[in-house]
């Protein structure tokens, strides 16, 4: 066997070890699906929820967010909405003003940042928000979210009937799914993820990661934890981490839904997830010392995991990429080419059917018009994620080199 046959057998080997275990954590996902069950009552005198809002330049979206957020069916006297206006330069103050002198309850605290002690990055905008909240319980939602109303009421629900649950989180939907093929992309692929990454993970391993929005967390944890990490970019898997390594889980229900904005353009989607790539790859790196350690055994399938997507695929990607359009060229001739050809159609083949079984988990979804999106997903959507994991990877390395510091990275919203 040539060199060029062991790396092509190697990649092989590998892209096919990643993909069964995804295709494992699909089918415990449904079966997390087909038992889940809902924690829907609230005691007499609810814990006092404090929901933090981060934005930075979120005119566009904010008011339709915090009428949501004022609009939950949870006591009105047992929670407050504190808006963290970050170093904004766009009309938001404005905006945020107009509904607080609106609010008949006095639910909604705004905080405006300026450059000297905002502007630096998500993470600690939510630090800022945690030190004004009155709370027991900290509910986060991103700036361009609307909640449906019993959203928070089953999160906190479920996060009272378990006392080893640290955090709970419910789950996401793409609002406008329909304005571009790439956000059609896009609500495949979060529907996907929570079906397949959320509940498999916690069917199988007890494992939940933290998102970005529509989640509660129990405020002593986050005290204990020091808050949220200034550094991190990801900063939803940073305090996931953190969560099981003090000795807590976490909890998905999906029943807790939110709608949210995803991007409609290629390059606003590039960066978002470049940013999402060079955050993870910092959690990754920075728990990477854990793996050996049997405290850390709660977090040792994620780092494994995350390990094996982020460097082991990606390599395993390129290198197979590069043999087929090598071989397909006539530049280059390896003896297990026929084989790999055919791994590669039983590849896409349980791609497509184990993709799809996630989706049909949703009213509306199992059509045949995103079972064909799917196999277009497999040919091109799934190549992009390849460039910005390589290109995600260049950038944190380059940020380390020359010590750049935290800051915003705003995605574009829409009307």
């Amino acid at each position: 066997m040539s060199l060029v046959d062991l790396l092509l057998f190697i990649s092989i080997f590998s892209i096919w070890t990643i993909l069964a275990v995804n295709v494992v954590l699909i089918f415990a996902g449904y079966v997390k699906y087909l038992t889940m069950k809902v924690h829907a009552h609230l005691p007499a005198v609810p814990p006092f929820v404090s929901i933090l809002v981060p934005a930075h330049n979120e005119g566009i979206v904010i008011v339709r967010t915090v009428r949501a957020l004022l609009a939950l069916d949870y006591p009105p006297e047992r929670y407050e909405i504190i808006v963290i206006n970050d170093n904004s330069s766009d009309n938001s103050a404005a905006l945020l003003a107009e509904l607080q002198a609106k609010d008949p309850n006095r639910q909604l605290t705004v905080i405006n940042t300026d450059q000297t002690n905002g502007g630096k990055g998500k993470s600690n905008a939510l630090n800022i928000g945690l030190q004004a909240a009155k709370g027991s319980v900290i509910a986060v939602y991103d700036a361009d979210n609307t909640p449906e109303k019993p959203a928070l009421r089953i999160l906190v629900a479920e996060l009272l009937a378990d006392p080893k649950a640290g955090a709970v989180i419910g789950k996401f939907r793409t609002r406008n799914k329909n304005a571009t093929l790439l956000t059609r992309f896009i609500n495949i692929e979060t529907l996907s993820f929570q079906w397949m990454a959320q509940a498999g993970r916690k069917q199988l391993f007890n494992l939940c990661t933290i998102p970005g929005t529509n989640f509660v967390i129990r405020r002593s944890l986050l005290e204990k934890i020091g808050g949220w990490d200034v550094k991190a970019l990801a900063e939803d898997t940073e305090i996931s981490f953190r969560t099981y390594l003090m000795g807590y889980h976490i909890n998905f229900q999906p029943a807790a839904v939110t709608w949210e904005q995803e991007p409609q353009t290629l390059l606003v989607w590039f960066h978002q997830r470049t940013r999402w790539v060079k955050g993870n790859i910092y959690v990754i790196l920075k728990n990477l010392k854990l793996l050996g350690d049997p405290k850390s055994k709660a977090i040792r399938f994620d780092l494994m995991y995350f390990l094996s997507i982020y460097f082991l695929l990606m390599t395993s990607l390129v290198i197979s990429d590069t043999v087929f359009i090598l071989s397909v060229s006539g530049l280059l001739h390896t003896s297990i080419n026929g084989f790999s050809n055919w791994l590669w159609f039983f590849a896409i083949v349980l791609f497509v059917l184990g993709t799809f079984i996630t989706i049909t988990t949703e009213k509306g979804e199992m059509t045949l018009s995103n079972l064909l999106l799917i196999v277009v997903m497999y040919l091109v959507y799934s190549q992009m994620w390849l460039a910005v994991a390589f290109y995600g990877m260049l950038m944190y390395l380059q940020e380390q080199i020359f010590h750049k510091k935290a800051k915003w990275y705003k995605t574009q919203r829409y009307e």
